[in-house]
């Protein structure tokens, strides 16, 4: 099951240095999210061919114009493209009124349902799922409400051995038992399939936790437990934490000891200042308390691999759900 996210923007709070703001494009067995929603999204979303149309659900972290400015565009671009399919916005108070008087003072009736939910800022709690995926927010401490967002898999049936269907002749109800851990037993009870002789355990659950702008909270380090992939903002070195600390950011260092605090497998690092033209300081700083640490590039995708399987976790190549190039 595909799991991988897009990095479509990394800067702070001005486009510098050919670096967009903050926006991310999550897949999850081939559906879309979109994390943030940063000036110029929707080109970006466009320069890589990711398919637009194809995203449900926005997730937008606070009201800050780098996290989402670009909503509105990116809704009206839906809206002229003929979408009829809903579209659901979870954000913070206030974001439904300021795209509503948009829309009221513009005229504007939309070609399809729009669904704007308010998300409070505070303890952690779940705001989207289904069947495979549960979506929570991760309290964070901005200068103004603030909520990250925590991708996490739910626990899977148990894997069939494509071999078992000839060898013990499974029918589709069998399939659906041994799946469940359930054995298969004849009418006089005895046992005709062992579950365990025909299936493999579930594939570990994997996670992608989403920390946009924030002061270190160690105490989140609990709820992010073990996540397969984390992002956490890195605005500035460590040399800068005294500025980081008065407007409510982190530094590079401060973003990899939280990563270790949360015994994560990958970190990502991202929404750097306009005072840095190179990042190689602050991926550098990073992966001397983090080694497994990656700079938030645009256009490179992250893999989220099952624990038992090899994978590349990194590639910029085009994802099989991109759309194809134009001659």
């Amino acid at each position: 099951m595909k799991f991988d996210v897009t990095i479509l923007g990394a800067n702070s709070a001005k486009f510098a240095h050919g670096r967009h703001q903050t926006s991310q494009l999550v897949c999850h067995n081939e559906h879309l999210f979109l994390l943030d929603c940063g000036e110029g999204t929707q080109l970006q979303l466009m320069r890589y061919r990711l398919k637009m149309s194809r995203i449900n659900q926005i997730f937008i972290t606070h009201l800050h114009g780098d996290h989402f400015l670009g909503l509105l565009g990116l809704i009206l671009t839906l809206h002229l493209n003929g979408r009829t399919q809903r579209l659901e916005v979870f954000g913070p108070p206030g974001l439904d009124e300021i795209l509503a008087v948009q829309l009221r003072w513009s005229e504007t009736a939309l070609s399809f349902p729009l669904i704007v939910t308010p998300v409070p800022a505070g303890p952690s709690r779940t705001v989207w799922e289904n069947e495979h995926l549960e979506v929570l927010t991760i309290p964070l401490e901005h200068r103004i409400p603030c909520n990250g967002y925590f991708f996490r898999e739910k626990q899977g049936k148990r894997r069939l051995v494509a071999s078992a269907i000839d060898t013990y002749g499974l029918r589709p109800q069998h399939i659906a038992m041994v799946r469940r851990g359930e054995d298969v037993y004849a009418d006089t009870g005895e046992l005709l399939i062992d579950h365990r002789h025909v299936t493999l355990p579930p594939h570990p659950r994997r996670s992608y936790a989403f920390c946009s702008d924030t002061r270190l909270l160690p105490q989140n380090a609990a709820l992010l437990q073990g996540a397969d992939l984390l992002y956490h903002e890195a605005t500035f070195l460590h040399e800068q934490q005294d500025r980081a600390a008065a407007t409510f950011h982190t530094t590079a260092r401060q973003a990899a000891e939280f990563a270790t605090l949360a015994q994560a497998r990958r970190l990502i690092i991202g929404h750097f200042s306009s005072r840095y033209r190179e990042l190689a300081p602050l991926l550098d700083e990073a992966r001397t308390y983090f080694a497994s640490t990656h700079l938030a590039e645009e256009g490179v995708t992250f893999d989220i691999p099952y624990p038992d399987q090899e994978a590349d976790a990194s590639s910029a190549a085009a994802a099989p759900w991109a759309e194809p190039v134009q001659a």
